[in-house]
């Protein structure tokens, strides 16, 4: 019978049991032993059994009934389309996509909120818009961990934050989780004046309370561009704030810690970088389950290059410029310091000023390329055997600025190799090992 769920097949790995079946990209996957499937995360789900019978639409709409055994750990060797976000219904005062320009890639422009994207790539979502069959299969499928943006457990401050007066108490939804055992990572946008002070006591204290299952915790501050100009005015997370900041909340922070027995309160890099204060130590990020959301990356950084310079050896000359965002370029400037001793290398380290979003954007991350091109084209770049452009400046897999330059541009306009590394130490260190110079 022909249902109205179902999933394309984007690839089939040769000699795996799919190709053995005939199976093929195009064919959609209906059903297996009788339960529809909707997205990869049903298939997941449902293909772990040794048995499996799978309902398959042919392209050209015949449907076969495909009978198989698998052993334990075994792949079938299919690979689907990556599933297409449900869009976001509030309307953020904080929200960074409000603040783009126009003509940047596409993809940056989606406000997605939903939970499979969350379980599937670590993506934080609110579970504003969550209906109660999307509860159940969290809780029957064990969709976890999840990635859940509170910025505030006081029902209206959150309303407000979020733009949203029908979104139901955050809370009450993460203690129904907890209870189903689902694992959460949390965040909170600190929006000065808004959701600090009380109101930040008021959800550490709230999110501690449903420890181990809401695992952790981070604050970030809110990103501004030049770009508010008919937005609701915000303040900025200045340097004098994320100093008095990190005073009051780092010790709270380790307390927390001591009682819960684990490392649960983090705070941004960024934070310590406008305070212009020393990290934490390394220890005290756990197994930095943040660090995808700019929590412990600068201290992981630290750690990592005091390993890299103990084993760097000699490479001969030649100049190698790297650039960077503003705000990584002292650490960066010091590690490639030690690194130019160890190999002989001549580093030039290149800040690029964030000419796009406005000078309070200073990450790696958000470079423009055509930023990059103008350096380029003052001579900022001359002199160089080499240039390093780390990979989180790039769309993966793309080679794409964000404001949608490519990295063929910017070779055609160099002269000289420029080649995407890992910003890391050793990813760096590597680079220049592959791509000597002299």
């Amino acid at each position: 019978m022909l249902m109205e769920s179902g999933i394309k097949i984007e690839k089939i790995e040769p000699g795996s049991i799919a190709d053995d079946l005939e199976l093929e990209a195009g064919d959609k996957l209906l059903a297996i032993n009788g339960s529809p499937v909707r997205d990869i995360i049903d298939f997941g789900y449902y293909s772990s059994e040794e048995e499996l019978l799978l309902e398959i639409e042919k392209a050209d709409g015949e449907i076969w009934e495909v009978e198989l055994v698998q052993e334990e750990g075994e792949s079938l060797g299919i690979l689907f389309e990556a599933p297409k976000p449900h869009s976001c219904s509030n309307a953020c005062l904080f929200c960074f996509v409000d603040q783009l320009p126009k003509g940047l890639r596409r993809s940056l422009y989606v406000k997605d909120e939903d939970y499979r994207l969350s379980f599937l790539y670590g993506n934080f979502v609110t579970l504003s818009s969550l209906r109660r069959e999307d509860v159940s299969r969290i809780c029957e499928q064990r969709l976890s961990p999840l990635y859940i943006s509170v910025h505030a457990t006081e029902p209206d401050l959150r309303s407000k934050l979020l733009g949203n007066s029908q979104c139901p108490p955050v809370l009450d939804l993460l203690k129904e989780l907890a209870s189903a055992g689902i694992r959460m990572h949390t965040q909170v946008v600190l929006c000065p004046g808004l959701n600090d002070g009380s109101h930040l006591e008021r959800t550490v204290r709230d999110l501690a309370a449903l420890f181990p299952q809401v695992a952790s915790l981070a604050v970030v501050p809110l990103g501004i561009t030049r770009f508010r100009d008919s937005l609701a005015k915000l303040h900025p997370v200045t340097r004098e704030y994320a100093a008095e900041f990190l005073a009051y909340w780092q010790p709270l922070a380790r307390e927390l810690a001591a009682q819960l027995e684990s490392p649960f309160l983090f705070f941004a890099d960024e934070f310590y970088l406008k305070a212009g204060k020393s990290f934490p130590p390394l220890s005290e990020y756990g197994d930095l389950p943040q660090i995808e959301n700019g929590v412990g990356m600068l201290p992981l950084f630290l750690d990592e290059a005091e390993t890299i310079l103990t084993r760097a050896e000699p490479l001969g000359g030649g100049v190698v410029a790297v650039v960077t965002g503003e705000s990584p370029y002292s650490y960066l400037a010091d590690f490639l310091s030690g690194l130019a001793e160890k190999t002989g290398v001549t580093f030039r380290v290149v800040p690029v000023k964030n000419t796009l979003f406005g000078d309070s954007v200073t990450v790696t991350g958000l470079v423009p390329g055509r930023a990059i091109l103008d350096l380029v084209s003052s001579g900022g770049l001359s002199g160089v055997d080499l240039v390093l452009i780390p990979d989180v400046m790039l769309k993966e897999g793309e080679g794409v600025f964000i404001d949608d330059v490519t990295l063929e541009e910017l070779r055609s306009a160099l002269g000289v190799a420029a080649v995407v590394c890992e910003a890391t130490p050793s990813g760096l260190y590597a680079a220049v090992r592959h791509h000597r110079v002299t």
